[in-house]
């Protein structure tokens, strides 16, 4: 049985993480007193005493949270957006190679991707990998998110009773292209420029669809959508948590992708449509499940040598 402390378990994700861990039977869950949770040196002694840590807090808190850690034998699970393009710290996300599920399976410190940066690296990296997509494409990304994903801030804003109008329409932002998430979108995927994006949130809680629109004379070798589509399958095959759907399931489903619709699963799903000029691929998934907490949990799996998949949804 493993020790599992979460430092910043009031946070959304920490509260996730804990709710998921009540039908666990292979943890032993530390708890620190309420009053002590922002106490350095009580965090110390938790972080210490535990094999696994998972840090949801703001990444200046969680750079102190590690600096805490003198215990050689505890994984730190890092869900800020402090480590993910830091050297010695694995990325999250097993699904993209061989390389990456082995660090994280043989790592003490693992950065936990970020939402949107899962739903583009699942798209972009294996296309930058197979030489498909080329390194200095100039790359656009579209994407919209429940409003949970922007913390418990914006939360009460659009939970609060009597709340402004205009959290009835959708969250336009990040226009000085300063997201948080565009160095690890750049890094892990090999691009050689940082993507161009544009997120908005809007009025339901979680679930997410972000999009890649690609022009395909501008590709390394001219790909049809249902050749882009077959590469992907292939590459995904393996992998319980992602589901590559056939060609023409956007067709199928009315021509439209609603993006809560995965709310609550920790899968991701993945869509390719378009001609022969111009293809859109896209990810569809939980921004609090594989774009948070669940991809934290997968992560502890990995660690612990257990079912990936155990203790979440798909």
């Amino acid at each position: 049985m493993k020790k599992v402390f979460i430092d910043g378990s009031e946070g959304t994700t920490g509260l996730r993480i804990f709710e998921r861990f009540q039908v666990r039977d292979d943890i032993e869950l530390l708890r620190i007193d309420s009053d002590k949770r922002k106490d350095p040196e009580e965090i110390k002694k938790f972080i210490n005493a535990s094999d696994i840590t998972f840090l949801c807090l703001p990444d200046a808190a969680a750079i102190e949270a590690v600096e805490l850690c003198d215990n050689p034998d505890t994984v730190i699970l890092d869900t800020s957006t402090a480590h993910r393009t830091v050297p010695g710290w694995a990325y999250g996300f097993p699904e993209l190679s061989k390389d990456h599920r082995e660090a994280i399976a043989k790592g003490k410190r693992i950065a936990v991707p970020g939402c949107y940066a899962s739903g583009f690296i699942g798209l972009a990296f294996p296309l930058v990998k197979g030489n498909i997509l080329p390194k200095d494409y100039p790359v656009s990304v579209f994407a919209v998110s429940g409003y949970s994903g922007g913390g418990k801030k914006l939360i009460a804003q659009y939970e609060e009773e009597g709340r402004d109008a205009k959290y009835d329409s959708a969250r336009m932002y990040a226009w000085g292209q300063k997201h948080k998430h565009l160095k690890e979108m750049k890094q892990i995927t090999g691009l050689t420029r940082e993507p161009l994006f544009c997120p908005l949130t809007t009025n339901y809680h979680s679930g997410m669809v972000v999009q890649v629109p690609i022009y395909t004379d501008m590709l390394n070798e001219k790909k049809t959508p249902e050749e882009i589509r077959d590469y992907l399958a292939d590459y995904y095959k393996d992998e319980k948590f992602i589901r590559v759907m056939p060609f023409g399931a956007d067709t199928d489903a009315g021509g439209a992708l609603f993006s809560d619709a995965m709310s609550g699963w920790d899968g991701y799903e993945i869509f390719v449509t378009g001609n022969d000029e111009r293809i859109v691929v896209a990810s569809r998934f939980d921004n609090l499940g594989k774009g948070a907490s669940g991809a934290a949990i997968q992560c502890m799996n990995i660690v612990m040598g257990c079912d990936e998949a155990k203790g979440l949804s798909l």
